[in-house]
């Protein structure tokens, strides 16, 4: 009898150790990332003017954007294309003596440029600014299509992810066998903006216009992002 229970308790043993190694799980993130060249900017400029006639303040930025407007579209850029992004007044106070008083008022108008001809986003930018523009709050970069960008970052995830699994796998003594769970953590695109604006040569205010060299824009690469979740099975 006792030989008999020795053997059934062996043998239960044997085949837990089986199972264990069956359902052994390695559980992994993955990342993968493509880089899309831009197709479309989005320029971001305006005018800032100052006077302490609110309608006066108001009426320069008006003027000036109209300016701004009619030197744009002449560049061949479609009306619907430029578009106001933002408007702004606001008073401007004096504190003397501790008494408040109304030194001027601040207007300003920006507007929002989008441009499919990459090479002349720079060119537009001095056009611009020669009209009388004087901001600049920077360039947002995009891309029409990212579908087949997207589907590549997925694959580099997966793959990633398997690479994880088998070093995992390998140092604890195991074999990948399989993928039990896969989920989709999400897939992003966003802008690497580092470095893709300055103005070449000497900087315009300092300049006399002759010897400014045009403002340089570099079009920025977009980074499409993806990330997965993977569970392997191992024996």
């Amino acid at each position: 009898m006792k030989k008999r229970f020795a053997l059934v308790l062996a043998f239960a043993l044997v085949l837990v150790s089986a199972v264990a190694l069956a359902e052994s799980r390695i559980t992994v993130n993955g990342t993968g990332e493509v880089r899309v060249s831009a197709d479309t900017a989005v320029i971001s400029l305006g005018v800032n003017a100052r006077d302490k006639d609110v309608l006066k303040a108001q009426q320069q930025v008006n003027e000036t954007i109209a300016m701004i407007r009619k030197a744009l579209t002449e560049q061949g850029v479609k009306e619907e294309n430029i578009n106001t992004e933002f408007i702004n007044i606001y008073a401007i106070y004096d504190y003397r003596d501790d008494q408040e008083q109304l030194a001027a008022y601040n207007a300003s108008s920006t507007l929002a440029i989008k441009v499919t001809d990459m090479e002349s986003v720079g060119t537009l930018i001095d056009v611009c600014f020669a009209a009388g523009a004087n901001t600049l709050n920077g360039i947002s970069f995009s891309a029409a299509d990212t579908e087949e960008a997207k589907a590549e970052a997925m694959k580099k995830a997966v793959e990633n992810a398997k690479e994880k699994a088998e070093i995992l796998a390998g140092a604890s003594g195991l074999k990948i066998t399989g993928i039990e769970i896969i989920s989709e953590g999400g897939v992003y695109s966003y802008e690497n903006n580092i470095g893709n604006v300055y103005a070449k040569g000497i900087d315009m205010p300092a300049a006399e216009p002759e010897e400014f060299g045009g403002t340089v824009v570099q079009s920025a690469k977009l980074i499409v992002s993806a990330s997965v979740s993977i569970t392997f099975t191992a024996e």
